[in-house]
């Protein structure tokens, strides 16, 4: 089985616990619109990631280039 920094940082209880207080302080009716904006927001942070990253090997190899 294949552990992740999720499964390094918390059990599974603890994980149920945490499930069920945002459930309790948000509703049913608020998890889906909460998901979808947390996955909208880690889809956006990812593409900037990714942009930030080919931006610097863009500028190294064009130094690298020069030399």
């Amino acid at each position: 089985m294949e552990y992740t920094l999720i499964h390094a940082a918390f059990g599974y209880w603890e994980l149920l616990l945490i499930l069920l207080v945002v459930l309790l302080l948000f509703g049913a009716k608020k998890l889906p619109e909460l998901a979808r904006s947390l996955g909208k927001a880690s889809k956006e942070f990812k593409a900037g990631a990714d942009e930030v990253k080919r931006e610097i090997e863009d500028a190294a190899s064009s130094v690298e280039d020069e030399s």
